[in-house]
């Protein structure tokens, strides 16, 4: 720190004192939320790192009579005297701040509030004018909380008391806030209340008031102000930082040189002087220059680096050398033609110098240096002359202006009368542009334009000026701008790209892939989730050591990780998406990226973890391979991120769309579960809804086109989501409005039935369920199967059509089959030589055999019978032969101990055939379910029972177990009336309305306490019995809820005489106490209070809650009990067909095809459909058309709507506007033309009438009439009218 002092003092601070170590100092104080003791200690590093200026040699000001230092201060302020000769005149003439003021710790710094402001408090920041940039950028960036600029344009001039003309606030108000708006900009002025930075403050003002407050892009206003110019300084002075500092501001309309409230940030530059103006101008300078090395976007991912685009409007003199100072660095400059001397003369002179010669041919043999001459030197002389005729250093004036010249190339004149304040965006962007062609001589004009459109996020200048048809764009030229459109999420520049030559399938590889995830906002959740796996991983590999590793010289062997290689340890890879995935979408689909990375997915997570880390220290050949499904993957990259427009475009270009929606939803709800933030958790809720509809809507469109490949369409297997299927991935997102379609409902529905038919009645199931013969009879309709020989018929004639026509993909037969039956038919077809499964058919007894027993509804109606059976069994037990050891058990309870345990094993079977993930993740999923939890509440409670029955001493209490064992088992019966459609929502109705009485039951219990307490306390003085403190401060206040008061132990006018005592030891034996009768009115008081708020308040807050929980769910109870029906028949369908307790028959057929035939097992899910080939891609290709209709659809009603017609409508009165200022400019050129032609005319008739009076010529006829003149005139006047218009 000492030899930083010591260079600071010597006039600089070289960059190298700015170590990392200050750096990340600098990044660990973010403050905010933190109380201002808090920010006073952990910003004390400030001070040490930034530094004010103090002039500290007195040099004599000779038009002060020696009262004033030339710096502006008064000699009692310095330290010491600038030194004279022996005649007492000073060496030292000219007060230079690098030599007389030395650098000391700032003492300005922290938060400013500006009083009576009523806005967010302003930074500030009191520095020397030899500042390194870098630490005053990052300060702002990092821990002041401002966003990295896109553009910054530093507005120079128009300082001090000059009124700026009425065209220039105009410029500034309409053009510059605007476009630093949608461009999200930093703005750079004085930020005091005079001139420019006054006029632009309250555009900012004006803007901010007229903006929403969700606005994407804040305008950034930063003022750059000399510290010796601020007025009231030294309310800002506090050595330890002001949090916040009260700044009193001069409210009145003049200037002053206060600070102005509408900026964000204030930067003051200190030089050592006071009162003086340009001392903050190198500074500036070389701020604007070191943010111009810096790169746009997010962690600065952006294709360019940001711009910088100084703005001069009027200026004095001295602004000639600012500019110089800056055009040197390559800075460009935007000049405002008209708004006053220095932009004038700099406009001038580019127009003046350029049309005049240049040097003079060059000697043979010599080569002259490219320059100015003398008589451009001269004209520029006398500019400079006319334009500031005060001015006494003229050749010093004329050679900046001569070097101005030099630079041409990066100055854009904006001439007021040619364009207006909505175009200024459009000026800003091609003086960029033009300022970057020059600095960049291998790229072209439209490379770099397009660069800063997306940086910008202008996509309407990209369309009308880059996107018209009239450049051809190469892959190449777009391959950089789309990941800068990517990371900095513009979607609208990511479909401008892929409609303009972009091939998605050439540009998304593994790598670049890997690369959008490792862009992630650090503050997004799934940047959380991310490294956690990638902790994860890097854990693994630590404790692999470095003997893992097959080869000696990798770099596992380093002593500090064996994950040194940078490709391999400090990356994120496809691996930790595909176990975030995973952990979002469940045991729905496989995981995902598996292929490329060279895993099975039946691996464990360790042995993946090793494979992985193994295969990113090779080559990592994977990473340049293309991603299978492109858009997918970008789909799912979005939505991780809660990125709503750009997922939806993705979407919209990605296969399976209905599928894509529904796996979309499903990651938005488990990240919302996850998510801390109040609004970010609503986004993405609100997100999730908008998939769960997209997909309702297509697959409305599906389903009028064409219902049985919208059936193959909700079972089939997708390859794009690793193997799952619309009905999954459904039930996973609780998309209940997509249950509720009409088409979903319609296949369950036939998949409930099964063969039958569906308006089979009730009765007839029944009865035939108890005489199985009645099957081969009529009494039972069955849908006629296809024989073979039609399925061939119809494959050869089925058209291939993808428009919905007759066309289909696979038949409904084929898309009821059970899992049983494909079980039995994968069997057949391995062990089969070379005959096809097809053609062994069963005969006609075992065929309808099956169809009967086999269909979902016949199997709910054998597991309700028996279960009432069941229940029927264990209430007569319980009632009439539930004998006490030794007598019991007798033969009845033994059925029922072996119904039971048919029961357990049908449960065992349930908990291992959810999903195919592991073990224990199966057992957690089947636990999940509210009736499984019932299920095991009652298997539990009858085995404690049974256990305790079996012994004398235990034996009442078993059959108290038994007796709420058969409330459970009876309660179990609430989940079968599920598929009633009146009566399934009133079970959800039930449910919600058990949460509400928690909610009640909670203040019911405080008022209980507190009355049951005091009325106890009030009435007994002493009672040391608890069951009757139990009973009186809880069970009876309760009760009175009921209507039972007590009043002859409660009132003492109406007790009766009954034996009590007052003795404690007597009370302790069990006697009554008596009670007492001293305080008999309060209790009283507190029961008519208790019965108050008991029964009139608190019960009606709980009938209040019931309305509002029926209202609710009965609005929407088709849609709740669609789905709850779904999840009851997927249910049935998976069960054997026999009910308990002949269950356990087909558990042991199930047993036998396992273990002893070794039949192989399907996938354990329900209703998945396998297409591959020909049919899939017509199943892809039919969705993709019925989602371009739906899309069209809502383009056309979006374009209809009010809102869509209002923005035509003002863009039609835009245009309109603009022609007619075109047009009043055409005729102020006219009426110019005219007077000019007027004035030919004139001089035409008097050198005729001059002529005709001389005797010079002699006319050979006579001179023309008036009236051909007049003629003549008038044609030429039509001929400029033409001329003009064209």
């Amino acid at each position: 720190m000492e030899e930083a002092e010591k260079g600071n003092d010597g006039g600089g601070c070289e960059v190298g004192t700015i170590n990392s170590e200050k750096d990340q100092a600098l990044r660990s104080y973010v403050h905010l939320g933190v109380p201002s003791s808090t920010l006073q200690e952990s910003w004390s590093w400030i001070p040490k790192i930034i530094k004010k200026r103090v002039c500290t040699t007195f040099v004599e000001d000779s038009f002060s009579n020696g009262a004033l230092c030339q710096c502006g201060g008064v000699r009692e302020m310095h330290s010491s005297i600038a030194t004279g000769d022996c005649f007492g005149a000073a060496i030292v003439s000219q007060w230079d701040s690098a030599q007389h003021s030395s650098e000391y710790p700032t003492d300005a710094f922290g938060e400013l509030e500006f009083a009576g402001a009523g806005r967010r408090h302003s930074h500030f920041l009191r520095l020397s004018c030899h500042t390194p940039p870098q630490i005053v950028y990052t300060l702002m960036t990092a821990h002041w909380g401002i966003p990295a600029p896109n553009l910054v344009v530093s507005v120079v001039g128009g300082e001090g008391s000059e009124v700026l003309k009425p065209w220039v606030r105009e410029v500034l108000r309409q053009g510059l806030v605007r476009a630093a708006q949608s461009t999200g900009a930093w703005i750079l002025t004085g930020g005091l209340k005079e001139g420019v930075g006054r006029c632009l403050g309250e555009a900012v003002r004006d803007h901010g008031t007229a903006a929403s407050s969700v606005s994407q892009n804040k305008i950034i206003a930063v003022g750059v102000a000399p510290w010796g110019l601020v007025h009231n300084r030294q309310q800002l002075v506090n050595p330890q930082g002001s949090f916040p500092a009260r700044y009193y501001v001069q409210n009145t309309s003049c200037d002053s040189r206060c600070l102005d409230n509408n900026y964000q940030a204030f930067l003051l530059v200190d030089d050592g002087s006071v009162g003086r103006r340009g001392g903050e101008e190198g500074f500036r300078a070389n701020f604007e220059d070191y943010i111009s090395h810096q790169r746009t976007g997010i962690w600065g991912s952006g294709s360019i680096e940001i711009p910088v685009l100084c703005m001069l409007i009027s200026g004095e003199a001295s602004m000639l050398e600012r500019v110089d100072l800056s055009l040197r660095k390559a800075t460009p400059w935007l000049v405002l033609k008209g708004s006053g001397p220095a932009a004038d003369l700099i406009c001038e002179l580019l127009d003046e110098l350029s049309v005049m010669p240049k040097n003079p041919k060059k000697p043979a043999g010599r080569e002259v240096p490219e320059g100015p001459n003398m008589e451009q030197r001269e004209h520029v002389r006398e500019r400079i002359r006319n334009s500031f005729p005060a001015e006494k250093n003229l050749e010093k004036l004329v050679d900046r202006a001569l070097s101005i010249f030099q630079n041409k190339d990066l100055i854009t004149v904006f001439n007021e009368g040619y364009e207006g304040a909505d175009d200024f965006d459009t000026v800003l962007l091609k003086a960029l542009v033009r300022a970057s062609k020059r600095m960049s001589s291998d790229a072209s004009e439209n490379i770099e334009e397009l660069k800063l459109a997306v940086a910008w996020n202008r996509v309407d200048i990209a369309k009308s000026e880059l996107f018209n048809g009239d450049i051809q764009w190469r892959y190449e030229d777009l391959e950089d701008s789309m990941t800068d459109a990517l990371v900095n999420n513009k979607p609208q520049f990511v479909r401008l790209f892929t409609e303009n030559g972009l091939n998605i399938l050439d540009y998304l590889t593994n790598r670049r892939l890997e690369s959008l995830y490792q862009s992630l906002s650090d503050s997004s959740l799934a940047y959380t989730l991310l490294q956690r796996k990638l902790t994860e991983r890097q854990g693994v590999a630590v404790n692999l050591g470095p003997t893992s590793t097959p080869d000696a010289s990798t770099p596992l062997k380093s002593p500090i990780s064996p994950l040194s290689n940078p490709c391999a340890a400090r990356e994120l890879s496809l691996y930790e998406v595909s176990r975030v995935l995973w952990d979002l979408l469940g045991d729905v689909c496989q995981p995902f990226y598996f292929g490329p990375l060279g895993l099975d997915y039946g691996s464990s997570t360790r042995k993946a973890l090793k494979h992985v880390n193994k295969l990113l220290l090779g080559p990592c050949s994977y990473k340049d391979q293309h991603c299978l499904s492109p858009w997918a993957s970008l789909f799912v990259w979005a939505v991780l991120q809660n990125r709503s427009e750009m997922a939806i475009f993705f979407w919209e270009m990605a296969e399976e769309s209905v599928l894509s929606a529904l796996s979309g939803c499903k990651i938005l709800r488990e990240l919302s579960k996850m998510e801390k933030e109040t609004d970010i958790k609503l986004a993405m809720k609100e997100l999730a809804q908008r998939f769960e509809n997209l997909a309702h809507d297509v697959f409305s469109e599906c389903y009028k086109s064409n219902e049985t490949r919208s059936y193959s369409l909700l079972i089939r297997k997708s390859h794009v989501w690793v193997g799952g299927t619309c009905l999954q991935m459904a039930t996973a997102a609780d998309a209940r409005l997509f249950f509720s379609h009409d088409g979903v409902q319609s296949l369950l529905y036939q998949i409930w039935w099964g063969d039958m038919e569906s308006s089979t009645e009730v009765w007839k199931l029944v009865l035939t369920f108890f005489f199985p013969p009645l099957i081969y009879s009529n009494l039972i309709s069955f849908r006629e199967q296809e024989t073979d020989e039609e399925k061939t018929e119809e494959l050869f004639h089925t058209r291939d059509s993808v428009d919905g026509g007759d066309g289909t993909v696979f038949s409904l037969a084929d898309i009821l089959h059970t899992n049983e039956d494909a079980e039995e038919y994968n069997a057949l077809r391995n062990k089969s030589n070379g005959s096809s499964p097809s053609s062994q058919k069963r005969p006609f007894v075992f065929h309808r055999w099956r169809q009967f027993w086999f269909s979902p509804v016949t199997s709910f109606l054998g597991n309700v019978l028996m279960y009432f059976l069941f229940l029927f069994l264990f209430a007569y037990i319980l009632l009439v032969d539930f004998k006490p050891p030794p007598k019991g058990p007798n033969t009845a309870e033994y059925v029922l101990y072996f119904w039971v345990f048919t029961l357990v094993c049908e449960e065992i079977r349930q908990s291992f055939n959810v999903g195919t993930t592991a073990v224990f993740q199966r057992i957690r999923l089947y636990i999940q379910d509210i009736w499984n939890k019932c299920d095991l509440t009652a298997i539990l409670l009858f085995c404690l029972g049974l256990l305790c029955r079996m012994f004398p001493w235990s034996y009442r209490f078993g059959r108290s177990m038994m007796c709420l064992d058969y409330m459970v088992f009876t309660l179990r019966l609430i989940h079968i009336f599920a598929i009633h459609k009146q009566l399934g929502p009133k079970i959800i109705i039930v449910g919600k309305m058990v949460k509400d009485i928690f909610f009640f039951l909670f203040f019911l219990g405080v008022w209980l306490m507190a009355y049951g307490v005091a009325n106890q306390a009030l009435i007994y003085s002493y009672d040391s019995r608890p069951d009757w403190i139990f009973r009186r401060v809880f069970y009876r206040p309760y009760m009175h809820i009921y209507g039972q008061v007590p009043l002859n132990e409660i009132d003492a006018d109406k007790r009766d005489n009954v034996t009590c005592t007052m003795n404690a030891t007597l009370i302790n034996e069990g006697m009554e106490p008596c009670p007492q009768i001293e305080e008999n009115w309060l209790v009283l008081i507190l029961l008519s209070i208790y019965l108050l708020v008991t029964n009139i308040l608190l019960l009606n807050l709980l009938i209040a809650m019931f309305s509002y929980t029926f209202s609710k769910v009965q609005e929407h109870s088709d849609i709740h009990w669609k789905f709850q029906r779904y999840n009851l028949i997927v249910e049935y369908h998976s069960r054997p067909c026999l009910a308990p307790p002949f269950i356990i028959l087909s558990h042991l057929h199930l047993f036998i095809k396992r273990n002893i035939r070794r039949v192989p097992s399907v996938k354990m899910t329900h209703f998945v459909l396998e297409i591959r080939g020909r049919k899939a891609s017509q199943l892809n290709t039919w969705e993709s058309i019925q989602k371009e209709n739906l899309l069209s659809i809502q383009n056309k009603k979006q374009r209809e709507s009010d809102t869509e017609r209002l923005k035509r409508t003002s863009c039609k009165v835009d245009s309109v506007l603009k022609q007619m200022v075109e047009i009043r400019d055409h005729d102020r050129r006219l009426r110019m033309l005219e007077s000019e032609v007027e004035y030919c005319s004139s001089v035409l008739s008097w050198m005729a009438d001059s002529l005709s009076q001389s005797n010079l010529i002699k006319p050979p006829r006579p001179p023309p009439t008036r009236r051909v003149l007049n003629w003549w005139v008038l044609g030429i006047k039509s001929c400029i009218v033409l001329i003009a218009a064209h």
